[in-house]
């Protein structure tokens, strides 16, 4: 806590020593300031060892298939759990695995029985099978937790065996539905230490080495039997390894790694002792590893992952798929996620200028159980976006009036007189350097990246930025990408912003996770605005929320809260999406207790969420969160309004159109109801502003009364991007979605150019379908053109087939009988050309061409770069109907990290050297290596003229 102790305190306790504190304080202006500290935070994606778990093989094994079971609690566990208790009568009934012991009900029952006899160690309890849910015991003491029905798992048994006595297992069962019980086979065995992944011992030389961030699913090969809502790919288990060397000197200091990211429901070993289970798959994690660490030696960390239970409904991957750091720190430090920045100003008027802002600086002091007397100083600088000094402030501290081991926050408030803005054109970040001092000596130093800006929402006028209205012009989007599913390089995903900004959007959804804290510093850099969302209503780990679901944790909300709280991107919370309960009493008491944790931890922007109903409820969400999102359901906005004159609207989904880039047709088919124009046995959706799900809008209809609705203040499109699973309104072939407005290769579909015309400010005309119709001469072809001029005018080989004036938000469209040649369109405003655009009839491919937007990469084994792949005729021109199959050669220190080619059901592989163009594209992802050097790609195809890039990586 800071000095401020009475003058009574000071004078009567302690003279001679607040003597010599005063004139110690009086010297630190002049004490040369220490270098920066030895605080670390090391990279750990490199050196990974990676093997996909094979069955448990078990010596000296033996079937357990003796149980008793009965009804119960999970509150029943102490005595449910205990070696002597007395099964043999009461509610106690024998039980066999394969048994359905619940018979539809929903509860939970305890199973239990006696083990015989094993001689070794390394003794292991595999279970084939628990449907659904299952927690295990041995002797009383809880060994694990598994949540996934008919999924096999293992128990090992040594932490709690007794070598003299009876051995008791309890098992807890959860069944939400159906069936229920032990499903399966149960074998009781020992595992050689040979076999045990997670020994510090283990041989794991013959192992894959992999850098992360890394997603093992997408380099399964697709099963037409599989679940195709999560992209027909099976979702094996695995493990990971790593060794790396810990200095003897790092013993006395605070050790710690971070987990960004895994998926899903990982146990974590430092030689060989367990140092943690985490099952959520999309929130951060970390561990302190000094009861397991060799300082002065080798440490070997072991991961195993099992991503078979699913938290959504998409594809969600598998694996370490974001970064990983070796933190070391003074034991007197910062906190992990312990600085708070906020900063607080007026609005700027009409002229943009800033008026003086207030900063707030809240730190959590992590304070060591034995910490020496002294005078400790909490130093705080502002530095503006040109590295200057902006404000400074400092706090002293004497150890041992009131402080006790652990974390401590202490507040500061500085103001800087001329803030530079974040905005989305000049997106200005400050950043926050803090010391820890002891007499003028640093101990620890930490920096925070934040911006100044001011947000509101308005329920009449829609949303403000820095006092300006802003229309939120957004995409949702999931966080996969074609050739390397989940596990995206950093640089991937400011590619991602760049290409969504490209297009005129301004805005992005974390759907339905919150995302890596990199993809939120992209959105810092680039000026994008986020709306940043939690996986789940409530605590529950489940793809949706029920009217028992418990919110009396909320660990992975905080956690979310507490590392993103600094990123000015971020002007909304949302706690969860479309929860079957939104409109209930119960919904709204665990979304109060959520908005409990987010305003503790944060308070500076409003909390919503995503809902598809239950917003006319006075009982429900809607009666307690700030902004009310509506998914879909445009018809709902007046009445909403009306009925809510004070809350502030936005459409938190829209659209979902769906369309394959590039296709037009030829045959028209219905899927439950909807006539849809495409190829259903191929699984094409035309890529006309045509097809929408029932529940959903195509763009237009989705954004037109966004945009005539001053009180709404935006949308957020369902997707920016394809991704894998959830292919509607197919099944397989299909295996990604078709709702992008760009391809899973970031390829656009026409529907961008619709929305860079609305959304944009640059003339834009965009004209369409392709003109290679060989053999439909003659025929009409419904030609399409979206432009922000006023008139359209389409000509054909150079003759006017008319101009049209272009409808608000809309398009416009002519029959044009099919001739070869050249189809272009004019936008046309105030009697000017303003834009203009042109498809024509290609030749036969003859040559492939290679673009990207760099030609240099880091040497840092992560950097990747897209290289678009075209297949074009003698004169140059994409041909839009090739599909020739590409092979690629990469010379250099680099790899091929991942192809694609947007098509929804290509089954070719994502981690391949080769990859068939789709509609004239393919991409292939180049990864850079560790070493400096030249390297060229290379691209070939039978009877092609092939194509070479040549590029570089530096450090």
């Amino acid at each position: 806590m800071p000095l401020s102790l009475s003058k009574s305190f000071r004078m009567k306790r302690f003279p001679l020593f607040f003597s010599l504190f005063a004139y110690s304080l009086l010297l630190l202006p002049f004490m040369a300031r220490a270098a920066p500290p030895a605080r670390q935070r090391q990279l750990m994606d490199s050196g990974w060892r990676f093997q996909v778990a094979a069955p448990t093989d078990l010596a000296h094994a033996s079937a357990v298939t003796a149980w008793r079971f009965r009804p119960g609690l999970p509150s029943e566990a102490g005595p449910m759990t205990a070696a002597d208790l007395d099964t043999s009568g009461g509610d106690w009934k024998d039980a066999a695995p394969k048994q359905d012991t619940f018979g539809g009900r929903v509860g939970f029952a305890w199973y239990r029985t006696t083990l015989p006899a094993l001689p070794t160690s390394h003794r292991v309890l595999h279970f084939e099978g628990v449907d659904d849910n299952a927690t295990v015991y041995l002797n009383g003491v809880k060994l694990l937790h598994h949540e996934g029905w008919n999924d096999p798992f293992d128990v090992p048994l040594d932490g709690a065996w007794k070598t003299a006595g009876s051995n008791v297992v309890a098992v807890l069962v959860e069944n939400t539905s159906g069936q229920g019980g032990i499903t399966a086979p149960v074998t009781l065995g020992t595992q050689s230490a040979a076999a045990d992944f997670s020994a510090a011992v283990y041989n794991d030389r013959a192992w894959r080495v992999v850098h992360l961030p890394h997603d093992y699913v997408v380099e399964g090969r697709f099963d037409p039997n599989g679940d195709a809502s999560h992209a027909s790919l099976p979702t094996p288990r695995a493990w990971y390894r790593k060794t790396f060397t810990l200095p003897a000197s790092d013993k006395d200091k605070a050790v710690w790694i971070d987990f960004d990211g895994v998926y899903r429901d990982s146990k974590v070993y430092l030689n060989g002792t367990l140092l943690g289970e985490h099952p959520g798959g999309y929130d951060a994690f970390r561990y302190d590893i000094h009861r397991a660490a060799r300082f002065g030696g080798v440490n070997v960390l072991a991961v195993s992952v099992n991503p078979a239970h699913h938290e959504g409904w998409w594809y969600e991957g598998g694996g370490i798929y974001r970064h990983v750091w070796l933190n070391v720190a003074s034991p007197l430090h910062v906190a992990p996620w312990g600085t708070f920045v906020s900063a607080k100003m007026p609005e700027p008027g009409a002229d943009g200028a800033a008026a003086p802002a207030t900063v707030t600086i809240k730190t959590t002091v992590v304070w060591p159980p034995k910490m020496p007397l002294g005078n400790y100083q909490l130093v705080s600088r502002l530095v503006d976006p040109a590295g200057k000094t902006a404000a400074e402030a400092a706090v002293l501290f004497l150890y041992g009036q009131a402080y006790k081991p652990g974390p401590g926050q202490v507040p500061q408030t500085l103001t800087v007189t001329h803030p530079a803005l974040w905005s989305l054109e000049t997106p200005q970040l400050y950043h926050l350097h803090t010391e820890i001092q002891d007499r003028g000596r640093v101990v620890d130093a930490t920096d925070t990246p934040f911006g100044i800006r001011t947000i509101r929402f308005d329920a009449q006028k829609g949303f403000f930025l820095n006092g300006k209205s802003v229309k939120i012009k957004g995409t949702c989007n999931h966080q996969d990408f074609a050739g390397v599913g989940i596990g995206m390089p950093d640089s991937l995903l400011y590619w991602r912003i760049k290409k969504l900004k490209g297009m005129g959007s301004n805005a992005y959804r974390m759907s339905h996770n919150p995302p890596t804290a990199e993809l939120l510093d992209a959105c810092d850099k680039l000026g994008m605005l986020v709306m940043d969302e939690n996986r789940h209503l409530g605590d529950t780990e489940e793809a949706k929320s029920s009217l028992t679901t418990p919110y009396s944790d909320l660990s992975e909300l905080k956690s979310m809260v507490l590392r993103d709280r600094n990123h000015p991107s971020i002007i909304m919370w949302s706690m969860c999406n479309e929860e079957s309960i939104q409109g209930s009493p119960q919904a709204a008491a665990i979304f109060s207790a959520m908005m409990k944790v987010v305003n503790a931890n944060d308070g500076t922007r409003p909390i919503t969420c995503a809902m598809n109903g239950g917003y006319d409820s006075a009982v429900g969400i809607t009666s307690v969160e700030d902004l009310q999102g509506i998914n879909y359901n445009p018809g709902s906005y007046d009445g909403f309004h009306a009925a809510h004159p004070n809350m502030p609207l936005y459409g938190s989904e829209t659209s979902s159109e769906v369309g394959t880039r590039g296709v037009y047709g030829p045959d028209t088919f219905k899927i439950d109801g909807i006539t849809y124009l495409g190829d259903q046995a191929k699984g094409y959706i035309s890529a006309y502003d045509l097809h929408a799900p029932p529940w959903a809008n195509t763009a237009e209809n989705a954004w037109k009364p966004i945009a005539d609705r001053l009180f709404v203040a935006g949308g957020y499109v369902w997707t920016g991007f394809d991704y894998k699973g959830e292919p509607t309104p197919f099944g397989w072939p299909d295996i990604n979605s078709n709702f992008g407005v760009m391809d899973e290769c970031g390829f656009p579909k026409d529907t961008y150019y619709y929305y860079q015309s609305v959304w944009g400010d640059k003339p834009v005309v965009h004209v369409f379908p392709h003109w290679n119709w060989t053999g439909q001469e003659g025929k009409p072809v419904d030609v399409w053109a979206y432009s922000n001029a006023d008139r359209v005018e389409l000509r054909l080989n150079g003759k006017s087939l008319g101009i049209q004036e272009m409808p608000k938000n809309g398009h416009v469209h002519w029959l044009v009988p099919y001739a070869p040649g050249t189809l272009e369109a004019r936008g046309i405003s105030g009697g000017q050309v303003t834009a203009t655009d042109t498809v024509e009839t290609t030749g036969p491919p003859a040559a492939l061409k290679l673009t990207t937007d760099r030609t240099k990469l880091t040497a840092d084994g992560e950097d990747v770069m897209m290289v678009e792949v075209d297949v074009v005729d003698a004169e140059g021109r994409i041909v839009p109907t090739a599909s020739n199959l590409v092979t690629f050669t990469l010379s250099g220190a680099g790899r091929i990290a991942g192809v694609g080619n947007g098509d929804p059901s290509c089954h070719e592989p994502d981690q391949a050297s080769s990859r068939s163009a789709f509609q004239g594209k393919c991409l292939v992802i180049v990864g850079a290596g560790g070493t400096p050097g030249r390297l060229a790609l290379s691209a070939h195809s039978p009877g092609l003229q092939s194509a070479i890039l040549p590029f570089s990586a530096s450090r």
